[in-house]
């Protein structure tokens, strides 16, 4: 095999392989089509504390290794969590405003592994959430200003049924 010979299969290998993970990608976002954040925060929504975050993932409930890609939470981001007192406001950089009214709130709790993103233990916070078809999703962030203690604080007491577990996943 001449060498001219090789690295044309290796690109066309390359090629092939990038093909198939946009594929997989956009089979990923048409499954997912059907689940939609809360946009916009209420008015007269009173800021109890801010953030800064790093935005990881939102996957199935109970499953964090099976990334959803809900709009507008499909990629990973930098920007700002904004815990009011009718729920919590994630204000991400180059995405609309997702708000999460404590209606939505199931649950928060501390957590290590998600997908794409591997910690220290209890380094990512994990929401747990109901999505616009009442299907139960976790979205993890991580706190770029701290302790995410008084964060997970702030949150339990929005959550309508507080669960009180440690660390998981």
């Amino acid at each position: 095999m001449t060498r001219e010979l090789a690295i044309g299969a290796m690109i066309a290998l390359a090629a092939v392989v990038l093909l198939a993970m946009l594929l997989a990608w956009r089979a990923r976002m048409r499954r997912d089509s059907g689940l939609t954040a809360p946009l916009g925060v209420p008015e007269h929504a009173e800021v109890v504390a801010r953030h800064e975050v790093l935005y990881v993932s939102t996957t199935k409930h109970e499953q964090p290794l099976e990334r959803l890609t809900i709009s507008p939470l499909a990629y990973r981001a930098r920007g700002e969590a904004a815990v009011t007192d009718r729920g919590l406001a994630l204000c991400l950089d180059g995405a609309p405003t997702v708000f999460l009214a404590s209606s939505r709130l199931l649950g928060v709790d501390r957590a290590t592994v998600t997908i794409g993103k591997v910690v220290e233990p209890g380094g990512l916070v994990r929401i747990a959430w109901s999505a616009s078809d009442d299907t139960v999703v976790d979205s993890y962030i991580r706190i770029a200003d701290g302790d995410p203690k008084n964060f997970i604080a702030e949150l339990r007491r929005l959550v309508p049924a507080a669960d009180d577990t440690g660390a998981t996943s």
